[in-house]
């Protein structure tokens, strides 16, 4: 796994870009744990636009993306998803189990070859998975993923939330039944191949989507103290920190938030600024019927 999370990381990215859309490398580099020891710190943008909904394109921002932090310290790793620069403090959690061979997936993504049901490995000897494979298949993995969502607008706050969820938890859903369909691609490289694979893909995918930034370095970057890095250019609006998030507490027992006018943000008055939304004109005079 160590090896084919990597691999499948890397290729899925790739397949599922496109100019503007798709999966942004924006640092990837060695990072040293004073607990769990060397690992990799690596920060991502995923781009939506293209998978929000009709009701959705109306309210968020033309470039609207998710922002992927991961620290791996095989076999400890912590893969955290923000959007909206929300704080997993204030959040409710809801534990989700994912099933990479029984659980549905979006028909668009479905393929065959691709189905934990009926690949089977010619390397490994692993596959075809059936219901119940959790309980009786060796080894197992299990990756551990906090996702956090927050947009505080009257009305759309518990839709737009939810829909957020959805589509992160079928990109988890579908990497991870590639990754174990992949796994004769991937099963023989060593971690210096896999990284030169890497390094190579996600040039080539940064370039897909329109970004061009400097070539990435992954195994070149010495260890360097937080206090003394740099943010990347291709990341300004992003805050750097590569410490591990502390998500591991006991989630507090609060009800869902709903909707509510007080969560709205009201515009500056001083900025005067307008809001235009469909049917919508600012006017101080009252609407009146049109006499024939």
């Amino acid at each position: 796994y160590k090896i084919g999370q990597l691999y499948m990381i890397s290729k899925h990215s790739h397949e599922q870009s496109d100019r503007g859309e798709g999966v942004e490398v924006v640092q990837n580099e060695p990072f040293e744990d004073p607990h769990h020891g060397n690992g990799q710190f690596t920060e991502k943008r995923v781009y939506l636009n293209s998978k929000l909904p009709s009701w959705a394109r109306a309210v968020v921002p033309k470039i609207f993306y998710v922002t992927e932090k991961a620290w791996n310290y095989y076999p400890y790793t912590i893969t955290e998803y923000t959007i909206f620069d929300n704080e997993a403090k204030d959040l409710e959690r809801e534990v989700c189990f994912i099933d990479i061979a029984c659980d549905e997936i979006p028909e668009r993504y479905y393929k065959e070859s691709e189905d934990p049901k009926h690949f089977k490995s010619e390397k490994t000897g692993r596959g075809q998975l059936r219901e119940g494979w959790r309980d009786n298949h060796q080894p197992i993995m299990c990756s551990y993923k906090l996702v956090t969502v927050k947009f505080e607008v009257w009305g759309l706050q518990t839709r737009v939330e939810q829909f957020v969820h959805k589509v992160v938890r079928d990109i988890l859903l579908i990497g991870h039944r590639q990754a174990f369909a992949w796994v004769d691609e991937w099963y023989d490289m060593t971690m210096d191949e896999v990284r030169e694979f890497e390094r190579a893909t996600q040039e080539a995918t940064n370039k897909k989507i329109g970004i061009f930034p400097p070539a990435i370095s992954i195994s070149s970057i010495p260890l360097l103290p937080s206090s003394v890095r740099s943010a990347p250019s291709s990341a300004p609006s992003t805050p750097l920190s590569t410490d591990a998030p502390e998500f591991l507490s006991v989630p507090k027992d609060r009800p869902r938030k709903k909707s509510a006018p007080e969560t709205l943000t009201l515009p500056d008055p001083e900025k005067k600024a307008t809001l235009n939304l469909p049917g919508m004109h600012p006017s101080d005079k009252p609407c009146r019927p049109k006499s024939e």
